[in-house]
């Protein structure tokens, strides 16, 4: 009578496939252990303005890197800033390709060195960010008065557009460009003598005002998008003062100084002009005084 040879084949075989199924779950305890040690980032932060962006957190690593991914909301994720010892990431070159996506991030923690002894089947741990919508979040940077002149009772002044690294057909992009109508300016304006403020707004970026002719005036810029629920306002521009009264003063006693100085000129010549002409006479009687009388 044979013996079956199928029955005893098969042990061999399912004693090769528990050993590497238990060698698989060993790797994965020790993957699993070797994360357990790395500190996961946290307190993630975006710091934007005029879409100038930059994902920041913490900790500092010691034993570990960070890599870090963004992804809009309907994408895939792509790897920015990858094994880095940094705690701070610039997502500015995706961000700006549609500044209306609403987008995430994640930074993953690796043990240092992983690429060349780790193995990459074991996903790291990483901490997601919030979301960010550059269109609505950025916020705004502090604008620049770019021309004022006073003439008379009116005040223009010309606000310049910050530029953004938001391009269109290969030029970068304003922030009137970018924006619209939905970005405002405000404009607070004082007398110099004073310091009550009154302000006025505009969609465009100029200004022409009512003033009180001969005050001088001094003024700040601020951009705004009213439509937002957060970041609504800039900080405000530095203080830019008119110096019409002052412009007019200056230059009459630079008149009355240039008179008053050509006088005391020609006083000042008259006087050694005059002191030559004595010192010669007297030099002259006193030769003579002095010259003996011929006796013949």
């Amino acid at each position: 009578m044979t013996t079956p040879v199928g029955h005893h084949a098969s042990r061999p075989e399912a004693a090769v496939a528990l050993t590497l199924l238990f060698g698989w779950v060993l790797a994965q305890v020790a993957g699993a252990a070797g994360a357990a040690d790395i500190l996961v980032a946290y307190n993630l932060t975006w710091k934007s303005t005029n879409f100038k962006t930059i994902l920041e957190w913490e900790p500092k690593p010691i034993n570990h890197i960070y890599s870090v991914q963004i992804s809009s909301r309907l994408g895939d994720w792509k790897n920015k800033c990858f094994h880095t010892t940094a705690t701070e990431c610039d997502v500015t070159d995706e961000i700006v390709k549609n500044v209306n996506q609403t987008y995430m991030a994640r930074v993953l923690s690796y043990p240092a060195g992983y690429g060349h002894t780790s193995s990459s089947d074991v996903e790291p741990p990483f901490t997601n960010s919030p979301e960010l919508t550059p269109y609505l979040d950025t916020k705004l940077g502090q604008p620049t008065i770019q021309s004022f002149e006073q003439v008379g009772t009116k005040l223009n002044v010309t606000v310049q557009d910050a530029r953004t690294l938001v391009r269109m057909n290969g030029a970068f992009l304003s922030l009137r460009d970018v924006f619209g109508k939905d970005l405002n300016y405000t404009l607070y304006y004082w007398k110099a003598s004073s310091t009550g403020k009154k302000t006025t707004e505009t969609n465009t970026n100029e200004f022409l005002i009512d003033v009180d002719e001969g005050e001088n005036y001094c003024f700040t810029v601020q951009a705004v998008i009213s439509s937002r629920r957060t970041n609504q306002k800039s900080p405000e521009s530095p203080a830019e003062c008119s110096s019409q009264g002052r412009g007019i003063f200056r230059e009459f006693f630079f008149i009355i100084g240039m008179a008053v100085s050509m006088v005391i000129i020609f006083i000042i010549v008259i006087l050694v002009s005059c002191l030559y002409k004595c010192r010669k006479a007297r030099v002259r009687r006193t030769g003579k005084e002095s010259t003996p009388l011929n006796v013949p």
